[in-house]
């Protein structure tokens, strides 16, 4: 095998592709490695961890067709010190020689035999959407917040998406707090499916910014991101989402629309005075103040409360953990916010004012 590559599309593609290869915790060694493969002058790196499997399609100048498995991170990091200019990449046997103007390296590469097979997705019988790059991103994101760590209900560790009344929806949650995005509208094909919170994940982490669309394909056990020249691959989580949107109200005693910078920055400086109490800050709407009093929970620290003017007729009071208030209303695009509860122990539904595309809930501590 022989290639001719230029040095920072090859450096863009194995940091992509190197991630996963790295972060396996199998004891494969073989996983450690990046499959070179070139074919009717076309080349793919590919890497695996065996449930998401990641390709990057290298444009070439010219080359040979052969395959090689070689460490990733080893041949990432000696591409990237290399200077500007066409890398040439040549093997044989087990040898690949790296080599770029004055600058030469042999590495000890592993045959192809190990490494595994991919499973390739059926296009014909898989779901297929497509949106703006610009939009996937700002919906992951939006989203992933609420998956879940807990490794022992692994179907709240993933993104599940799910079509409801000809809509795509996007939606986590970890059970103290829940997120839901609509991504699409307007489709004509079901899907229910749950995706690794990790893949989508690896999958921000990885689109570059000349990528402008997003296609997702769904069939009955893989998704696969594809995003310009690189794709991802994963399994689905194993298992049943909980019938989520049971937990959404579909209406609250008490709705108030405030300022997100405002209602941030008072956060912010309750949850100061709240680390020695998990976090814990009090919401509390004041018909007579006309206010919403956002505090911390006098501790050892102190204690902190801030007011902020909003349309409110009637009292009530919310004990909330900071960090998640403060992850969605990172994530939230309007200027304004909109807050909807009912009671102490009630779900607390924050949305943009703009739209409710996107809704998340989080359920509040007992006090």
């Amino acid at each position: 095998m022989e290639i001719n590559v230029d040095q920072n599309k090859l450096t863009k593609a194995l940091s992509v592709v190197s991630k996963v290869a790295t972060s396996s915790k199998t004891t494969l060694p073989i996983l450690s490695n990046v499959l070179i493969k070139a074919k009717k002058n076309k080349v793919t790196l590919t890497t695996t961890n065996l449930d998401m499997a990641v390709v990057d399609f290298l444009p070439t100048s010219s080359s040979k067709d052969g395959e090689i498995t070689v460490p990733a991170r080893l041949l990432a990091d000696f591409v990237a010190n290399l200077p500007k200019g066409e890398v040439k990449i040549s093997v044989n046997g087990t040898k690949i020689t790296v080599s770029s103007g004055k600058y030469k390296s042999m590495m000890n590469g592993a045959s192809t035999e190990d490494f595994p097979e991919l499973p390739e997705l059926n296009e014909k019988k898989a779901v297929i959407f497509k949106m703006p790059v610009e939009d996937f991103k700002n919906g992951m994101s939006a989203v992933k917040i609420a998956a879940s760590n807990d490794t022992t209900r692994p179907e709240l560790t993933g993104v599940f998406f799910n079509t409801n009344e000809e809509a795509l929806y996007a939606a986590a949650s970890d059970g103290y707090r829940l997120a839901e995005k609509k991504l699409i509208s307007n489709v004509k094909s079901e899907v229910k499916a749950i995706v690794p919170a990790s893949t989508i994940a690896e999958v921000l982490s990885s689109i570059s910014e000349d990528v402008e669309e997003v296609e997702i394909l769904f069939d009955e056990s893989q998704v696969c991101f594809r995003m310009g020249e690189i794709e991802i691959t994963s399994n689905y989580i194993d298992g049943s989402f909980p019938p989520y949107r049971r937990m959404i109200p579909e209406n609250n005693e008490i709705e108030f629309t405030l300022d997100k910078n405002e209602i941030l920055r008072v956060t912010k400086l309750a949850a100061l005075f709240a680390k020695e109490v998990g976090g814990s800050i009090i919401l509390e709407t004041s018909a007579e103040k006309g206010a919403l009093l956002v505090s911390s929970v006098a501790n050892e620290f102190g204690e902190n409360v801030s007011e902020i003017e909003v349309e409110v007729d009637k009292n009530a009071k919310v004990v909330i953990n900071s960090r998640y208030l403060l992850d969605v209303l990172n994530v939230l695009e309007s200027d304004e916010v909109k807050f909807g509860f009912s009671g102490s122990l009630q779900p607390i539904k924050i949305e943009n004012a703009d739209n409710q595309d996107y809704t998340h809930i989080v359920m509040p501590l007992k006090g």
